[in-house]
Order: structure tokens, then C-alpha cells, then sequence
């Protein structure tokens, strides 16, 4: 014990350790921005091919009078629209609930929906063979039967087949959390633009590039909204468009006044204030009931973390005197 404090309180081991430190920092600095992408811009281009898509569909509707035959967006080719088209997989898992919770995941288009359709049927199948390699080959030293370790491999396998959802799940509450947190910062500036005399339109385009720097997520979604009130022949399907691929229950509360003040007539700006001030008030309870939580949540990081340490600390010139004296 002693010469190992001995040797951690060397001036060499202290200079080498604090080198390393500051030589790792220094390669992280550099490399992080390197390493991270342009989301803003990558987004805000997918959403400009989006509204033009949506003005050449909408174009092609004018001129043929009614519907039109051409898609937003083309399936896939390659071997997972191949394989989901053999086993006939749009039958079972293409429901109108999958398609919501891809849009609320930012997923759209029908190459994600091929893509979760086929991790659906291959995940329990890759999860089985790699559960097998590693309970046969690499855990040699397993004592269990191995009529055990297929039924092991097994279960990890049928864990697989509901893989795709959690995955699915998490990307959804990470990209919601991310709207809720811009969202009453995005409604008061909408409220300003709208009281200032600019146009719904114009009001979302507006705030869609502003809010950009903030949350991405939300700044896709106004500007998909703004290419929708532009083009679509009902604007009261661009709000409800609005609140489905969000799922939170404020968007889609502020959908709703909208719609209501364009039915009857009633001023947006005074709509817009009052669901503002709402959306205001719901981010401070959310931050309040986060606050109350965390004294709990510390309480075991304290014990295992912090008194240790602090026995240590305490405890530890009085345990070595006793050691030098013994």
C-alpha cells in the first residue's frame, strides 16, 4: 500500500499523467469537429427537396384535374425490397400506426418502412447464429446442456424480433424531447411574426430557419408544414399533418386553434398568445417535476461515489501513521 502511494505521489508520475491528460485533450479538441456533421444543413436540404417534390406532385394534380399517379418518393430496390416483397411482408407489419410512428421518428418515405419490415424477419435470425457461435465457440467453459444453450440462443433470438420497435421508440422520444424543448421558443416567435402582419406561410418559413440552430428537428417539420399550407388544396390538412408526425399533445393543441381560427375567423395572434403562454407553463412543470426527481437519483451516486472518497480522505494519514507506527 505504501509504495504504491509512494509511487503515485512521484513528481515524474504526476508530470507523465498530467502530459497524457492534456495530450488527449488536445487530440479530442481537434478531432471533434471533424468528426461531427452539418445536420442543420444536411436536414434543411432534404426538406428543399421535399417541398419541391411536393410542388411537382402538386403541379401534375392541377394539370390532370384529379390525382396524381406519381409518388414523393420511389421504393427501394436492392435486396431488402426484394426479400420484403417475396415474403409478401406488407400484408403483416405495414399498418397505418408503423407509417405515424416512422413520421414521428423523421422517418419518411418507403425506405425506411422496407428497411424496418426487413430487420423485423432477419434480427431474431442474426441474434440466434450469434448467440449460437458465442454459447458453442467462444464459452467453452459453460457447464449447461446443450439443449440449454439452444433454448438461450433462442430467446435472445425472439428478442431480436422486437428489436426494431425499441429502436424505433428511442428515436421517436429522443426526436420529441428535442421538439419540446424548442417548441415554446418557436410559438413566441410565431406569435411575434404573426402580430407584425406576416402570413402563417411566410411565419413558419420564417421560423423554420431561425429555430434551426436550436432544434433541427422542429425546423424540418416547419418547413415541410410550409411547403403543405402552399400546395395542399386544404390548409387544415397541413396543420393535422402537423400534429400526426409530432404526436405531442402541445403541437397538436396548437394545430387545432389554428384550424379554429381559420373555420370561424377568430384572430390567430390571440390564439397563438394563449397557447404560448400554455406551452410556456407546461415546459416549467416539466422542468420542476426534473428538479424534484434529482435529489433521489443522487442519493446512491452520493453513497457509492462521494463517501468513499471522503473516508479515504479522512481516514487515510491517520491509517498510515498506524501503519509507520506497526
Amino acid at each position: 500500500m505504501m509504495d504504491v502511494i509512494e509511487a503515485v505521489m512521484q513528481p515524474q508520475f504526476i508530470v507523465t499523467t498530467a502530459a497524457a491528460v492534456a495530450a488527449f485533450a488536445t487530440v479530442l479538441t481537434l478531432i471533434t469537429p471533424l468528426l461531427s456533421r452539418d445536420r442543420m444543413s444536411q436536414r434543411m436540404k432534404v426538406m428543399a427537396l421535399e417541398r419541391d417534390k411536393l410542388r411537382a406532385a402538386r403541379i401534375a394534380d392541377l394539370k390532370m384535374g384529379g390525382e396524381s399517379p406519381t409518388r414523393l418518393r420511389q421504393a427501394p430496390k436492392g435486396f431488402m425490397q426484394e426479400l420484403v416483397d417475396r415474403l409478401n411482408l406488407r400484408s403483416v407489419f405495414e399498418t397505418e400506426e408503423l407509417k405515424a410512428k416512422l413520421k414521428m421518428a423523421g422517418l419518411r418515405g418507403q425506405a425506411p418502412l422496407v428497411t424496418y419490415m426487413f430487420f423485423r424477419v432477419v434480427m431474431p435470425i442474426i441474434l440466434t447464429i450469434v448467440a449460437l457461435f458465442y454459447m458453442f465457440v467462444v464459452l467453452t467453459n459453460l457447464t449447461y446442456p446443450p439443449i440449454v444453450k439452444i433454448a438461450i440462443a433462442l430467446g435472445v433470438g425472439f428478442g431480436g424480433f422486437y428489436l426494431p420497435n425499441l429502436m424505433l421508440e428511442n428515436l421517436i422520444q429522443r426526436r420529441q424531447a428535442s421538439l419540446k424543448e424548442a417548441f415554446p421558443d418557436a410559438l413566441d416567435m410565431l406569435l411575434i411574426c404573426v402580430q407584425a402582419g406576416m402570413s402563417i406561410e411566410a411565419a413558419f418559413g420564417k421560423i423554420a430557419k431561425e429555430i434551426a440552430n436550436q432544434s433541427v428537428e422542429l425546423a424540418e417539420e416547419f418547413s415541410l408544414t410550409t411547403a403543405e399550407l402552399s400546395y395542399l388544396s386544404d390548409r387544415r390538412q397541413a396543420y393535422e399533418n402537423l400534429g400526426k408526425r409530432t404526436g405531442i399533445a402541445g403541437i397538436k393543441a396548437v394545430a387545432t386553434a389554428l384550424i379554429q381560427a381559420e373555420r370561424y375567423g377568430t384572430p390567430v395572434g390571440q390564439a397563438l398568445r394563449v397557447m404560448a403562454k400554455e406551452n410556456r407553463d407546461m415546459r416549467m412543470s416539466e422542468a420542476e417535476k426534473k428538479a424534484a426527481a434529482l435529489p433521489p437519483k443522487l442519493t446512491v451516486p452520493m453513497i457509492v461515489f462521494f463517501l468513499p472518497v471522503l473516508f479515504i480522505v479522512i481516514l487515510g494519514p491517520a491509517i498510515i501513521q498506524v501503519m509507520k507506527l506497526g
